[in-house]
């Protein structure tokens, strides 16, 4: 069973996961002294077995965790803020205990990604979300060049010490007038959300930042596709180097994403 747990306000936090700390057999936390402060601030007693379970043990936890819920024991497992799995550990015990036909549920609650992007004023209709930018520079402008044309709006994470480099590779890249938000201590007191170009956000940024970060980022422009004349000028230097008329509109229409016959028809017409 996963569990939501608050980002930062305790009242945010579900009954059901007062109740599921409460009455579960084992209890997986990513921090367990994070898990007693919270169990504390709900004032309720952890009723199970508590086990650690970050990054660095994850690995050698997990046939321990799935051999519980062979048994039929209610194995809980909470992260330090939002939802399990979402750039936390999680995903190997769920997909594990998906493969063997396990049951997972999942105890809905906060998170980041949608909080931010709820609040961000950029389109929600569609959106990805990509985890962490890659520390070094090179590696994080090739990240962001990957997200020039995405047309859904981008939701990541960045830790506060790397935002500014990061907000300024964003703006080289994908140009100091692209949208974009960044959300800092989503719901604890001193939250802040600034909107604006990533020039200009990189220059807010540079004067340092703390706390938790998620940043938004508006949809790209969608890449600009070959013209018809191009498409027609390819079709006829396929001709001339010998193919037939109609297999080279088709292989072109096919590979510019066109209609066979359109280019065809406009083809012919040039000849």
């Amino acid at each position: 069973m996963l569990a939501a747990t608050p980002l930062g306000d305790i009242r945010d936090a579900s009954p059901r996961l007062v109740e599921a700390l409460a009455t579960a057999d084992v209890v997986a936390a990513e921090d367990t002294r994070r898990l007693r402060a919270l169990a504390a601030a709900l004032d309720v007693e952890v009723g199970g077995r508590v086990v650690s379970f970050y990054d660095q043990v994850e690995t050698s936890r997990l046939p321990g965790l799935v051999e519980a819920v062979h048994e039929g024991r209610t194995v809980l497992l909470v992260t330090d803020a939002g939802m399990p799995s979402v750039s936390d550990p999680g995903y190997r015990l769920v997909a594990t205990c998906v493969e063997e036909g396990l049951v997972v549920t999942c105890l809905p609650g906060p998170s980041a990604v949608t909080t931010a992007l709820a609040v961000s004023g950029l389109p929600s209709d569609r959106f990805c979300f990509e985890g962490f930018p890659p520390r070094k520079q090179g590696e994080r402008q090739r990240w962001f060049a990957a997200l020039a044309n995405e047309p859904r709006t981008c939701v990541f994470f960045e830790s506060p010490h790397r935002l500014a480099a990061t907000l300024a590779d964003a703006a080289e890249v994908l140009g100091d007038d692209r949208r974009a938000a960044v959300c800092r201590e989503l719901t604890k007191t001193y939250e802040e959300v600034r909107r604006g170009g990533l020039g200009e956000l990189a220059e807010w940024a540079a004067a340092g930042v703390r706390g938790e970060i998620t940043v938004v980022l508006a949809p790209g422009a969608p890449a600009a596709g070959p013209s018809m004349a191009s498409l027609v000028a390819e079709v006829r230097q396929r001709v001339a180097d010998g193919e037939r008329m109609k297999a080279a509109a088709a292989e072109v229409a096919a590979a510019a994403g066109v209609s066979k016959k359109a280019l065809y028809d406009a083809a012919v017409s040039e000849g």
